[in-house]
C-alpha cells in the first residue's frame, strides 16, 4: 500500500503522535500535501507525524485495502508505540469508521471531514425512523458495508476512540453528517462556510488543530 509520512512538527518532543489519512475517492496522498496538511501542522510546531495513504476505493464491498491498511500502515506504527489517530475526508470518512469498527479499539481518535456517510436511501430511511436513536438496522446482508458502520455509529460507546466530524455548511452530504453529529458531544463537532472540496477541508482541518484536541 503506497504511503507518504511526513515528520513531526516538533521533532525533539519526547513523545510524538501519529496521524494516519485516507483520502476521497479520485484523490491521492500528494493532494494532503497540496492542500497544506502538513504545512499547517508544521506552522504550529505540533508533535505529530502524518501519513497520508493511497487507497483504492473503486468497492467498498472489497475489504482488502483495509486489511492492508492495518497490516501495512497501522499495525507498524502500534508496534513503535506511537499513539494512532485515523481521520478521513469524504468517502475516506467511511472506510475509516469501517476500519473503527473491527479495530477502534487500536485507535487513540478519530477525525472525519465532510464524510460520505451512506447512499441516499440508507440516509432516508434513518431520518424517517424518525432519527438514529431510533433506526435499527435490521438483519445485515454480508456486504451491507453502509448499514454496517451506522449500526457502528448507532453502537457506539465508552470504549470506543473519540471521534471528531467537521461539516462544511453548504456540503451537499451535511444533512447525513449532522445525522452523526446528533450521536456525539457538541465539542466533537467542527463547522466551516464552503462546500465539499479541499478549501473547505484545509479549514476544517486548521479548526481542528486550532481546538487542541490532539
Amino acid at each position: 500500500m503506497h504511503s507518504l509520512t511526513l515528520p513531526s512538527g516538533a521533532p525533539h518532543a519526547a513523545r510524538v503522535k501519529h496521524m494516519v489519512w485516507l483520502p476521497g475517492a479520485f484523490q491521492k496522498a500528494a493532494d494532503f500535501v497540496s492542500a497544506g496538511f502538513n504545512r499547517a501542522v508544521a506552522q504550529r510546531h505540533l508533535p505529530l507525524e502524518l501519513t497520508f495513504v493511497d487507497l483504492e476505493m473503486a468497492h467498498l464491498q472489497d475489504r482488502e485495502p483495509l486489511r492492508e491498511l492495518h497490516r501495512e500502515i497501522i499495525l507498524p506504527l502500534l508496534q513503535q508505540g506511537a499513539d494512532v489517530w485515523l481521520g478521513g475526508i469524504s468517502l475516506g470518512a467511511l472506510f475509516a469508521l469501517d476500519y473503527a469498527e473491527s479495530h477502534g479499539e487500536v485507535l487513540t481518535g478519530m477525525c472525519l471531514l465532510a464524510p460520505y456517510l451512506g447512499n441516499r436511501a440508507l440516509i432516508a430511511e434513518i431520518k424517517e425512523a424518525p432519527g438514529l436513536a431510533a433506526w435499527t438496522p435490521g438483519e445485515l446482508a454480508e456486504n451491507d458495508e453502509e448499514r454496517r458502520i451506522w449500526r457502528y455509529i448507532k453502537g457506539r460507546g465508552a470504549g470506543d476512540p473519540p471521534l471528531y466530524v467537521g461539516i462544511a455548511r453548504a456540503d451537499r452530504f451535511a444533512s447525513s453528517q449532522r445525522l452523526l453529529a446528533e450521536c456525539l458531544p457538541p465539542d466533537a463537532i467542527m463547522e466551516t462556510d464552503g462546500d465539499h472540496d479541499w478549501r473547505s477541508y484545509s479549514a476544517l482541518w486548521e479548526i481542528f488543530l486550532n481546538s487542541n484536541r490532539i
